[in-house]
C-alpha cells in the first residue's frame, strides 16, 4: 500500500541587495502536488535576474520546523548540496529557460513539506548591506 505525500511549493523567498539594478525575483507554477511514496517529482522555479552570475537556493520546511538548506546551484561554479539531501534531491540550473527545477526522487512521507527556491545576486558593492525582500 503506497501512501501519498503532499508537496506544497511556495516560491517566495528572494534576497536582494542594496545597488542591484533590475527587477530580481524567482516564480513558480505549482502550488500543491499529491505524488505517491516511491515516486518522483520535479519542482520548477523559474526566475528572472540582471546578474550574470546569480546563486539558486532550494529550501524544506517540514510541519513544525525552521526552514532547512536543501541545495545551492550557481553559473560559475559547482554548487553546493546540503548533507541531508544529497541522494534524492537534485538540481540543475538552466540558464537558456532561467530556471532551477528541484528533483526529488524515491519520495518518502518524510518529504512531505513545503519547498522554498530563493535568488541571491552576487553583484553587490562593498559598501552595501544586504536585506530581505518582505
Amino acid at each position: 500500500l503506497k501512501k501519498m505525500i503532499l508537496i506544497a511549493v511556495i516560491i517566495t523567498l528572494m534576497w536582494i541587495f542594496i545597488g542591484c539594478t533590475g527587477e530580481e525575483n524567482v516564480n513558480q507554477t505549482e502550488g500543491e502536488l499529491i505524488r505517491t511514496e516511491g515516486g518522483l517529482v520535479t519542482l520548477s522555479c523559474g526566475y528572472t535576474t540582471s546578474d550574470v552570475g546569480p546563486y539558486l537556493f532550494w529550501y524544506i520546511q517540514r510541519t513544525n520546523d525552521i526552514p532547512r538548506y536543501i541545495l545551492r546551484r550557481e553559473r560559475y561554479g559547482s554548487g553546493d548540496n546540503g548533507s541531508e539531501f544529497h541522494e534524492r534531491l537534485h538540481s540543475k540550473l538552466d540558464f537558456s529557460a532561467s530556471s532551477v527545477p528541484l528533483k526529488i526522487q524515491n519520495l518518502k512521507v518524510s518529504d512531505s513539506a513545503v519547498y522554498y527556491c530563493a535568488l541571491r545576486p552576487t553583484m553587490t558593492p562593498a559598501h552595501a548591506a544586504p536585506y530581505k525582500n518582505p
